[in-house]
């Protein structure tokens, strides 16, 4: 039979298992209209050695097209696409701060829907986030069972 200290304790190690992996869990797909003569901004917060996926998809009633460029933390311009439909970009993140995803429409005379998807990968001592987590969980748990074994042993 299982007693109640054993079941608080298997409830608190799966409440701080999953506390640690739900704010992993992040939307990474929306969708952007950027009316027609203005400019839509999208900000993403980086550290330094993240990688980053950016795709995205232009559509209008005419033309299916615009201008993209992202800016850096100190404002500077780290990659530009001029009148463009379908956009997929990666880059590794060199210096951390605040990144802004530029969507102009300052030249079009229709609005323009946008689907935006975008990943980012965080790295922790040059390992995977997600694996990093993982393997510190299989520890947890190896240790969990080592400390069972070495206890319920009678002497």
């Amino acid at each position: 039979m299982i007693q109640p200290e054993e079941e608080l304790i298997r409830f608190l190690f799966a409440i701080m298992v999953l506390s640690i992996l739900v704010p992993l869990a992040e939307a990474t797909t929306m969708n952007l209209t950027v009316p027609k003569g203005e400019e839509v901004s999208k900000s993403i917060r980086l550290a330094v050695e993240d990688r980053v996926l950016i795709e995205f998809t232009v559509v209008g009633q005419t033309s299916s097209t615009l201008d993209f460029y992202i800016t850096g933390p100190h404002g500077s311009v780290k990659v530009e696409y001029h009148k463009t439909s379908n956009v997929d970009y990666c880059f590794v993140c060199d210096e951390a701060g605040e990144y802004v995803l530029h969507f102009s429409n300052t030249d079009a005379s229709e609005d323009k829907l946008v689907t935006l998807n975008y990943e980012i990968q965080h790295y922790i001592f040059g390992i995977p986030q997600m694996l990093f987590l993982t393997i510190i969980i299989v520890l947890v748990c190896v240790g969990a069972v080592a400390t069972f074994i070495l206890m319920g042993k009678t002497r």
